[in-house]
């Protein structure tokens, strides 16, 4: 897994690798403008091509500059805003202003009036680098920078952003006033807290890091604030299967869920973990509901809870079950009540807590400290506010913050899921997830990576572990079908369960290139 660092332990890197490692400042910027460069040079769809770089006073212009240099050497024609005059420009940025001078570049410094002649050469070049502020902007951008972002956002299809998207915040992926939609995002060192949320995965488009001239070790002198899953680490977990396997050895799946209306849901969890390998699966559920499943199953099979003894029956049922899944479609009675509390606080195995049963323990989330088994939480937004009791934006605004604080009161393994699903457990730094596509916003699709976490737990035991490869397979397998298909609509959860041998197939043999 690859470090992500806040905003203050990116500070505290330079300032190791500067005094420590005796690494120059000047160095660390001249080596991010020419990664920065080649990453925007391999953008480019004309060679030679147009870029117009707007860049401010602090080191993010100074990046810009180096930029700027580089590919003007390599034959690029180059246009450089300075947004503010040249006696702001200090240490490294004046230098590389200065560089960029000496080599017979110009820079054009822009005011209030200028909006306009901006907004004019950028509207013709073919890709626009966004230097004006970084990682260290922790204020809203007003007045004339406000105006400069809203230029720049005007050609995002063509928007290039240095460490991260203008307007940012690089911790939680908020806007400051006016921000950036980028097309690419050019971060140095390490990934950045805010490039790794839902919001400011949008907002960053593509990301690629690249290296400064520090070892990838250093982060270990200042800390990391969460961890990036990489191919590998699922490969690594994912173990082949022996020749004499068989399905009692492949782990026994039993699916608490479904409700009358609401029989898909319990399916799909179904089809989601038998595609991730589960040897046995069984639907338990109330009467009526099992009596309409059992129209429709082949490799599932179903046993019912009786209402008059709910404790009882499921203890039965659930009796050599190597992993539980309990809460899609099942519904919020009193009864589902008590067969989710029975469930979640007193199987002894790990189980997957889900949809309805989620919202079983709203208000009570303290109560799953409990539990007598390994839990994996896996709400959503929404399901994470009603636990924490705060809305779906507070979740949104810092998700971060609500994993670790939902790990905290419930001692459970959280799954946070989203465009950038998090991971959390106790002690543990929270892990994102970079798999997925849009493509993936479809009726059904968290019930079938609900059946996948709990193949992955009957096979894996290890809970972190086993929510970080369900949610990595369960991403990738959207993304195959995207690929196979070409388009970012009409995926059905019920095809997302059967990419999920695709996915494997990719991660243990992978193809050349994979989400990182």
């Amino acid at each position: 897994m690859k470090p992500i660092l806040s905003r203050d332990q990116i500070r505290l890197l330079d300032r190791h690798a500067i005094d420590v490692c005796k690494v120059q400042s000047l160095v660390l910027m001249e080596n991010a403008g020419r990664g920065a460069a080649e990453v925007i040079e391999g953008r480019l769809s004309q060679k030679p091509g147009r870029v117009v770089i707007v860049a401010g006073p602090g080191n993010n212009g100074g990046d810009g500059f180096v930029v700027a240099r580089r590919l003007s050497l390599r034959g690029h024609d180059v246009r450089v805003f300075l947004a503010g005059t040249r006696d702001r420009l200090k240490g490294d940025a004046l230098a590389n202003h200065d560089a960029w001078v000496g080599v017979g570049g110009a820079v054009d410094v822009v005011g209030e009036l200028d909006v306009e002649r901006v907004r004019a050469e950028t509207s013709t070049a073919h890709v626009v680098v966004d230097a004006l502020f970084g990682t260290g902007l922790d204020r809203a951008i007003t007045g004339f920078n406000a105006k400069l972002v809203e230029v720049m956002d005007a050609v995002r299809d063509r928007l290039v952003a240095l460490d991260v998207p203008s307007g940012m915040d690089a911790n939680t992926g908020q806007a400051l006033g006016p921000v950036l939609r980028a097309r690419d995002t050019v971060t140095f060192a390490f990934s950045k807290l805010g490039l790794a949320t839902s919001i400011g995965a949008e907002r960053a488009g593509r990301v690629t890091v690249v290296d400064i001239g520090v070892p990838d070790a250093l982060h270990r002198a200042v800390g990391a604030s969460a961890l990036l899953l990489e191919p590998s680490d699922v490969a690594g977990w994912l173990v082949p299967r022996g020749t004499a396997t068989h399905k009692g050895a492949s782990g026994r799946v039993v699916i608490v869920a479904g409700s009358p209306g609401k029989t898909g849901a319990a399916l799909l969890v179904a089809r989601g973990a038998l595609r991730a390998g589960a040897g046995l699966v069984t639907i338990t559920t109330f009467p009526e509901t099992a009596d309409a499943i059992d129209q429709r199953v082949l490799e599932e099979m179903t046993a019912r809870i009786d209402p008059s003894r709910v404790e009882e029956s499921l203890a039965s049922h659930l009796e050599g079950a190597s992993a539980v899944v309990v809460g899609p479609g099942f519904g919020h009675d009193a009864l589902a009540r008590k067969a989710v509390d029975h469930v979640a606080l007193h199987f002894d195995g790990p189980v997957v807590v889900d949809a309805d049963a989620l919202t079983h323990f709203a208000g009570r989330l303290a109560e799953l400290r409990a539990a007598k088994g390994r839990l994996v939480l896996t709400p959503h937004p929404g399901e994470m506010g009603r636990l924490l009791g705060v809305s779906t934006r507070d979740v949104e605004a810092d998700r971060f913050g609500a994993v670790s604080r939902a790990v905290s009161e419930s001692g459970a393994t959280v799954l946070l899921k989203g465009a950038r699903t998090l991971v959390g457990a106790p002690g543990a730094l929270t892990v994102v997830n970079p798999s997925g596509t849009p493509a993936m916003a479809t009726a059904g699709a968290g019930d079938v990576l609900s059946g996948v976490l709990g193949a992955e737990l009957a096979a894996l035991g290890d809970a972190p572990r086993a929510a970080c490869t369900a949610a990595y397979l369960h991403g990738l397998s959207g993304e195959l079908w995207v690929r196979a298909h070409g388009a970012d609509r009409g995926l059905l959860a019920h095809e997302l369960a059967d990419g999920v041998p695709g996915a494997v197939a990719a991660v243990t043999r992978p193809p050349a290139s994979l989400p990182v």
